[in-house]
């Protein structure tokens, strides 16, 4: 046997598996292009919003139900297999996730009513949320530490691309092809992927002998849902309806109850532990008001550019790509540069520049112009650029090798919870500031009154560039930090 064969077969680490190494770059893209499909899927869907609602004659907030469906479902079963991944190995669960995440995505193209099209989505969000939990513990795993910020920002920058570059992509597809291929797109590049990754990924080598926590995923399931439930049904009937009130108190009680058995469970489902480190947290904290702040911008840009700017959808989606042309520019290199110089400056930094993109975002109006609008957009995916690449490599480089699938579904979890907060947040704030104006509930578009939607959407904007700000100021209090602890080590 040859010494190559004998070290493959011997290796107790990935890292040590020179077969492993040789197809790492490889297996990474394997595991960004899944990353980029199932994030893209939780906005892609943004830009056929107005189209579904015209066709199917149904107001805004009720027809944003096919994306929230969606991120609701990933976020329910995200944290579960992130531990199924630990226990049973991350890659095996990867693997099925694929397959999973494929078939929903074909029954979705082929769906022909709202309900259909509702079921399938939760499905391909199982398969979704089966690779989102475990692709960071599965690089952690593979590439070396002098590396690791590179591959981590990478899947990162893959991340916020497909989370952002939905209604550009989708604008193009919907124009061209027609809504279903939003959907059909990701078959034969999943398959592709699927291919690959069977090819390439190897064995799980790292298990952990827990069983799962079946009360607290059940609990955190009802906590998910009662508290997603609420808050969107609570802006088409109210948040002062018994109901809605009824379904944020049983969601506070289902929280309070989770985070009991937690602490009580030896193998919980999620590991608390990981929050006792500051680092993490802060980091973790940050990566959810970006997510939150972006997903304003996801959710309102597709009306401003379609409705208040007359573009075609083809047109709005060129215009929109700005954005995630931006972040693949900045985004590797802000990830390769983390490595040298350190994550904490360059995140604050991408926070600094998302503030001033958001603030010009809200000072547009119906008459602005094209290049003024791409302006802002743009700065805004080179803020997302720097800021993400640094913040994910800060988060998984804290994290025990035993916990990378729990700590992977916590981020992804926090994630896709900011997608839903944003969608809500800024659905919210712009039916209550229309409402205002019009002087009567609205839920929906006032046909020839741009300047009701254009007053919600620059307080929806002021509001995001405010959650920027906060998080730009948590990162300016890490880079102190930071630097203090530097100072200190070179003086002892």
């Amino acid at each position: 046997m040859s010494s190559t064969a004998t070290t493959a077969t011997t290796a107790t680490t990935y890292q040590e598996n020179i077969e492993v190494q040789k197809k790492r770059w490889l297996i990474l893209i394997v595991l960004n292009l899944f990353t980029f499909m199932s994030t893209l899927d939780g906005s892609i869907v943004n830009i056929a919003l107005p189209v579904l609602s015209r066709t199917l004659h149904l107001p805004v907030a009720q027809i944003e139900w096919v994306t929230t469906a969606y991120l609701m479902a990933i976020c329910t079963a995200i944290l579960f297999f992130g531990k199924l991944g630990d226990i049973v190995g991350k890659i095996k669960i990867f693997k099925i996730g694929t397959i999973v995440f494929i078939l929903g995505s074909l029954m979705c193209g082929l769906s022909s009513s709202l309900s259909m099209l509702l079921i399938s989505r939760i499905i391909q969000a199982f398969g979704a949320s089966m690779t989102m939990a475990n692709s960071q513990g599965i690089v952690t795993d593979i590439f070396p530490s002098n590396e690791r910020g590179k591959a981590l920002g990478l899947i990162g920058t893959f991340v916020s691309l497909g989370s952002i570059a939905g209604p550009s992509l989708g604008g193009i597809i919907v124009s061209s092809l027609g809504w279903q291929y939003i959907f059909w797109v990701n078959v034969p590049v999943g398959l592709v992927a699927v291919f690959l990754g069977w090819k390439l990924l190897p064995k799980d080598l790292i298990k952990v002998k827990d069983k799962i926590d079946v009360p607290g995923s059940l609990v955190f399931a009802i906590f998910i849902l009662t508290l997603f439930v609420g808050l969107l049904l609570g802006q088409q009937v109210g948040y002062g309806d018994k109901r809605i009130v009824a379904s944020l108190v049983v969601a506070v009680v289902a929280f309070a109850m989770f985070i009991r058995l937690e602490l009580r469970r030896p193998g919980p489902l999620l590991q608390l532990a990981l929050f006792k480190n500051p680092l993490f947290s802060l980091s973790i904290l940050c990566a959810f008001l970006v997510f939150v702040a972006n997903f304003c911008f996801n959710i309102i840009s597709p009306f401003y550019a379609q409705n208040m700017l007359n573009l075609s959808p083809f047109h709005a989606g060129f215009l929109l790509m700005l954005l995630p042309i931006s972040m693949v520019i900045v985004a590797p290199l802000s990830g390769a540069l983390s490595d040298k110089i350190g994550s904490e400056l360059l995140t604050f930094a991408g926070l600094v520049v998302m503030v001033i993109a958001q603030i010009g975002l809200a000072q547009l109006h119906a008459g602005s112009s094209i290049p003024l609008v791409g302006l802002w957009i743009a700065m805004l995916g080179i803020g997302s650029g720097l800021f993400q690449s640094p913040n994910n490599s800060l988060i998984m480089s804290t994290v025990p090798r035993t916990q990378l699938g729990s700590a992977g579904s916590v981020n992804s979890l926090v994630r896709n919870v900011g997608m839903v907060v944003g969608i809500t947040l800024a659905t919210s704030i712009l039916f209550y500031i229309m409402s205002k104006e019009a002087g009567y509930r609205v839920t929906g578009l006032v046909s020839g009154h741009p300047e009701i939607f254009l007053a919600g959407m620059h307080v929806v904007f002021m509001t995001s560039a405010s959650i920027c700000l906060v998080a730009a100021l948590l990162t300016g209090w890490r880079l102190i930090g930071a630097r203090r602890a530097r100072t200190q080590q070179e003086k002892g």
